[in-house]
């Protein structure tokens, strides 16, 4: 994997924990705050402690190509070839997650894999072929790519959206939060928020206890409860388009009581 040297930048989410006590209990307060929050509520995103910039060093390359993937300051660039993932080095149960995401081409399509299996990772890897894992995913679309589909001759374009899907891949059980598509697997968003190829869009994504919940440029719109597995790696999609991730930073979070 080519890995171009890494900037240290000192993001807005530094400066406020550097005021702010890391302190477990302040961190599970939040947690509480964050899983009773009513649906389509908006959040103040990475305000609190303990959220840290994931660069180079906290991933490994799963069945890129050694170019595909570059770091450039707070900025990971995609090529989009082969269709592959890179994944983070650590596992992850309950947690938050922001990130800026674009396009580069009209119609590119890409991903966030949440909790993905590790055996469908060494399989990939091994095989040393294209190809995706199995987990949660966060779907990354730009807003031409259903136009394409249907012009290229394909079945009409009512089983996705370009506005912020989740949904599971490969063996994995979700309950998915209505809207839901017509095979009943995936979350629709219930607005359509995204930015077109070229702009930049902001995901925030809460998983806690096997729930996920994804905030697209500010709002609520999609997300499923019951994941089962939830553990596993968090996954960067390339899937024949180039894309830009910035600014991903993640926060673990401690386990909650169930009601």
């Amino acid at each position: 994997m080519k890995f171009t040297p890494l900037l240290t930048l000192c993001s807005l989410a530094s400066v406020l924990a550097a005021s702010l006590p890391a302190e477990e209990p302040a961190v599970a307060s939040a947690t509480e705050t964050l899983a009773h929050a009513p649906a389509g509520s908006r959040i103040d995103i990475a305000s609190g402690p303990d959220w840290r910039q994931l660069v180079q060093e906290d991933f490994a390359n799963v069945n890129s190509w050694d170019d595909t993937w570059s770091f450039i300051g707070n900025t990971i660039a995609c090529t989009g070839k082969p269709v592959s993932v890179i994944r983070s080095k650590e596992q992850f149960t309950n947690f938050e997650l922001v990130c800026e995401w674009r396009h580069l081409k009209k119609a590119g399509n890409s991903g966030i894999f949440l909790w993905t299996i590790p055996a469908s990772l060494e399989k990939l890897a091994a095989s040393n072929k294209p190809g995706l894992p199995q987990g949660i995913e966060v779907q990354v679309l730009d807003l031409g790519y259903k136009e394409a589909y249907e012009q290229n001759g394909k079945r009409k374009a009512d089983w996705f959206t370009c506005h912020g899907d989740v949904f599971p891949v490969g063996a994995v059980e979700f309950m998915p939060f209505p809207p839901v598509a017509p095979n009943g697997k995936r979350s629709f968003p219930t607005k359509e928020l995204s930015r077109g190829v070229g702009e930049w869009n902001h995901y925030y994504v809460r998983a806690i206890n096997g729930e996920v919940r994804l905030w697209v440029n500010g709002e609520e719109v999609s997300g499923g409860k019951g994941a089962k597995p939830c553990t596993g790696y968090l996954c960067l999609e390339s899937e024949g388009s180039p894309v830009e991730f910035r600014n991903l930073r993640v926060r673990s979070l401690p386990s909650l009581l169930k009601e």
